[in-house]
């Protein structure tokens, strides 16, 4: 009598984790498969980031909602432009950015992928649009200020970043194949013919 009243919540419960387990493997490999195609996961995100502007203008409200998706935004961008090794902190000696012309070149590598900034902000704006949909996040505040104050940070912020990037001479953004310029031709003029 005691085994058939306990093996229906458990056998419920496994076949929930089962369900659950398949959906997340069947998510991953999405996930994966979408890797290479930068360009058209950019372009989704930003229709979603136009779908929650939408939202936030059709609703009039959700500034505080929008404030924190600013404040997560701004902070996966340091991580986004900052090496994996900052050069202030590293004492070892692992991988660092060069700092003089004699240094041997290492690749930048940041601190967060670009793979998982692009998941990290799409996910961001899924749950922020998600947030428009209960009012009880729609606190009133008086939304001129909170913009002012966010693009005091960024200003603060990037303006840290950019000297960080000057003082350890590095560049977080791929601009193409290095180009040399032409190598002048030895002047013929070395002896003279008299």
């Amino acid at each position: 009598m005691e085994g058939t009243g306990g093996d229906g919540p458990s056998a419920a419960a496994a076949a929930l984790d089962q369900r659950r387990h398949e959906l997340s493997k069947l998510f991953q490999h999405y996930l994966d498969k979408s890797t290479p195609h930068s360009l058209y996961r950019w372009v989704g995100t930003f229709c979603l980031v136009l779908l929650y502007a939408i939202r936030v203008y059709y609703v009039q409200g959700f500034y505080i909602v929008t404030y924190g998706l600013g404040i997560y935004l701004l902070n996966l961008l340091i991580g986004f432009l900052s090496p994996l090794v900052d050069p202030e902190l590293d004492t070892s000696e692992g991988p660092s950015l060069p700092t003089k012309g004699s240094d041997e070149f290492k690749p930048f590598i940041r601190r967060l992928p670009e793979f998982k900034f692009w998941y990290a902000i799409t996910k961001a704006f899924c749950v922020a649009f998600l947030m428009t949909f209960f009012s009880m996040f729609d606190v009133p505040v008086f939304w001129p200020i909170l913009l002012c104050y966010w693009i005091v940070l960024l200003f603060l912020t990037m303006k840290r970043q950019i000297m960080h990037m000057v003082k350890y001479r590095y560049i977080p953004f791929n601009l193409g194949k290095q180009k040399y310029g032409r190598k002048k031709p030895a002047s013929s003029a070395s002896s003279p013919r008299d």
